[in-house]
């Protein structure tokens, strides 16, 4: 790891010059430009001095960050149908339960149904991308097709059924995560 850099870059975040960084570790600009340039190495006392001074522990600043993978594909979703082979669930952001939102695309045969998703704290919404779909909360019933979206409030039970002689796919996504 490339300790220098690293106080460099952090130390720019917070908007620091090396002669304000250095006054406040009672350290000289000369020496933090040396560290930044890997041309010193400090102790761990200094370092702990540098890294207090920016807001950073210790810990995390030796934590190598992970790039977070933005864009996903076929081989990242997860796949999921029933017995019968009518209803197939596609999760697109894998591990999405960790996340506030979880898409999926649901794929309904003719005549299937998806599971009856209980009242719960949170709020969903869809997209249509094929076919016809009623939408049943309780006692009410809602018809979307392609094009059109539905937003609802989960506290409601319902569920979504194919409405139409073919099949019908959408993307649902439900906030907080819990498909």
């Amino acid at each position: 790891m490339d300790i220098g850099p690293k106080i460099k870059a952090i130390r720019l975040q917070r908007g620091l010059t090396q002669g304000e960084l250095a006054s406040r570790c009672e350290l000289t600009k000369g020496y933090i430009s040396q560290l930044e340039n890997d041309l010193a190495s400090p102790s761990i006392a200094t370092l702990m001095d540098i890294l207090n001074v920016l807001g950073v522990t210790l810990q995390s600043f030796f934590t190598e960050q992970k790039e977070e993978q933005i864009v996903f594909g076929k081989t990242d979703f997860f796949h999921s149908s029933d017995e019968e082979g009518t209803t197939e669930s596609v999760w697109l952001i894998p591990n999405s339960q960790k996340n506030d939102m979880e898409p999926i695309m649901l794929i309904l045969q003719p005549g299937a149904e998806s599971e009856v998703r209980y009242p719960f704290e949170g709020e969903e919404f869809g997209y249509v991308l094929e076919g016809k779909i009623t939408l049943v909360a309780g006692e009410n019933s809602y018809n979307a097709k392609k094009g059109e979206a539905f937003y609802i409030n989960g506290a409601r039970e319902h569920k979504i059924v194919n409405a139409g002689a073919t099949r019908a796919k959408i993307i649902w996504v439900t906030t907080p995560s819990n498909f």
